[in-house]
């Protein structure tokens, strides 16, 4: 079960990180932005430290996340004590890690930009946010269905 959602999250992670999270209206300007534009635009406003943690935050770590829990779950059941012990470093880095894919608190800015700014700016959601939805959804869904004991069972171990 972890597999396919792990499968699933990354199939979402491209369209959630190219395609546009929201588009904004001003006075009749018109502009779309994904989160690597929002990246861009930090830096290039001199922002750099905001910049980085944007894009640690919502870029990297949750592709670095997907990435350790896609090889956990698919060398599931090896019975090296290497690889055992490989699986449970990887495992143990995706826990430090875990708190800062943060890509839910990203989806409330946008909800409460769009609150705020409402009155001068339209603010719509694009293409992007509803793989972005569904890649924070399915990457806590695979985070919770994987079994740490799963490291340690021997190939063909039932629990």
């Amino acid at each position: 079960m972890a597999l396919a959602l792990t499968l699933a999250a990354l199939i979402f992670y491209v369209p959630a990180n190219i395609y546009p999270i929201m588009r904004l209206t001003l006075y009749g300007a018109y502009s779309e932005s994904n989160i690597w534009d929002g990246c861009v635009s930090l830096f290039r406003a001199g922002q750099w430290p905001v910049a980085a943690v944007v894009f640690l935050a919502s870029i990297l770590v949750p592709l670095l996340k997907l990435l350790g829990l896609l090889y956990l779950t698919a060398s599931n059941g090896q019975s090296e004590l290497r690889a055992r012990r490989q699986r449970a470093w990887v495992h143990r880095c995706i826990e430090r890690i875990g708190p800062w894919a943060m890509l839910d608190v990203y989806i409330m800015a946008i909800l409460v930009a769009s609150v705020k700014l409402g009155q001068f700016v339209t603010v719509l959601p694009g293409r992007g946010l509803l793989a972005f939805t569904a890649l924070v959804v399915l990457t806590i869904l695979a985070s919770a269905s994987f079994d740490p004991r799963s490291i340690w069972e021997p190939a063909g171990a039932t629990a």
